[in-house]
């Protein structure tokens, strides 16, 4: 009997989607004959009445490798666990089109629903998916690199219009409540300033920086996660989505840091919050390969039975952990990582009290 297996991928696009999918399609196909079925946006593919799938022959996964986004489409909405009955319709339908298991691409909230429909007897094995890399047990998500290579580029294209002004530029990243986004690239990108959700910022230690350099320098870059905070103060929320797992949207921290800043400094303060820019576009090297080998180890998992793991990379191996070690919890940056220690020692300031001049 031909072994089925079903891909879809959840929550936000993400560059190298498509990588992984077409590992795991080939590497089942190769290896043990597979039918693989591609779901369609995401759960919702299988939660409406009729599921909504496609089959994934050799030839419709190949020539994807380098293409961003996902062939499947996704969805940030669909929730299988909203109530008992639409979880138990994604289990009909799953049985009903005779699916082995899923595998399942996505990040730490689509891992929680993948998770929960395992507990409720759906064979389940997790790729893990997100630019924002924080997803708990995986040190290195695929999107990320790329997401990191385009903020880079963008705050290098913002360094020419402030040296040519004299301004404080103040550039947003994704990453919600964590700062990997930020912290890398502004490392790469030779930001003056980088403030993360992980470090609460001084306003006026950021002012005082900005101060000298329109002294020296003439310029200030800042490169600000959307989960930063100032000290004493909250995170800065876009909207609320009753209706999607994930309900609360951070964003717009850089105008409102724009707007403390300008008062104290003596030049012009211009913010870009560069948004769903990050998640786009074809996927850098790396990630090609990071994703290709998560599909191939997520297609191992599979073929060895090993439902209810997700694949990972823990000190620079591929591994797999529970997926209830990945559903819940943030992977933030810690407080005594290298990349921190190297920006403050090379003079880059994190936004606290003695922050020196950058």
């Amino acid at each position: 009997m031909t072994r089925r297996i079903g891909i879809l991928t959840g929550g936000g696009d993400c560059p190298g989607l498509n990588a992984v999918i077409r590992a795991v399609a080939k590497s089942l196909m190769r290896q043990c004959g597979a039918e693989v079925l591609g779901i369609e946006d995401g759960f919702a593919g299988l939660m409406e009445a009729s599921p909504r799938v496609r089959p994934l022959p050799w030839e419709a996964v190949s020539g994807i490798l380098m293409r961003g986004g996902t062939i499947l489409g996704t969805s940030n909405r669909a929730n299988p666990l909203q109530d008992e009955a639409t979880a138990a319709r994604v289990l009909r339908h799953a049985q009903a089109l005779g699916l082995e298991g899923l595998v399942v691409i996505g990040g730490d909230g689509t891992m929680a629903l993948a998770h929960g429909l395992a507990q409720r007897g759906l064979r389940v094995v997790g790729v893990p998916k997100t630019i924002d890399n924080d997803i708990p047990g995986c040190e290195r998500s695929f999107g990320f690199d790329t997401a990191v290579a385009t903020v880079t580029e963008a705050i290098e294209r913002l360094q020419t219009t402030a040296e040519s002004h004299g301004r404080v530029m103040i550039v947003e990243t994704m990453g919600r409540w964590a700062g990997w986004i930020a912290l890398e690239a502004g490392l790469a990108g030779a930001a003056d300033v980088i403030l993360l959700p992980e470090i609460a910022f001084d306003v006026e230690a950021v002012a005082a920086v900005c101060r000298a350099r329109a002294q020296r320098r003439r310029h200030t870059l800042v490169c600000i996660g959307e989960g930063a905070r100032p000290a004493g103060g909250e995170p800065t929320v876009q909207a609320m989505h009753a209706d999607r797992p994930e309900p609360l949207r951070l964003g717009g921290v850089a105008h409102v840091l724009a707007a403390a800043l300008q008062p104290r400094v003596p030049v012009e303060v211009r913010a870009t919050v560069l948004g769903h820019v990050q998640r786009g576009g074809s996927p850098t090297p790396f990630d090609r390969v990071l994703a290709t080998q998560y599909g191939n180890e997520a297609a191992q998992l599979v073929m060895a039975g090993a439902w209810g793991r997700m694949v990972t990379l823990q000190q620079g191996r591929l591994s797999s952990v529970a997926l209830a070690d990945a559903a819940h919890g943030n992977r933030q940056v810690p407080l005594d990582h290298p990349l921190l220690r190297a920006a403050r020692q090379i003079g880059v300031s994190l936004g606290e009290p003695s922050a020196q001049e950058a």
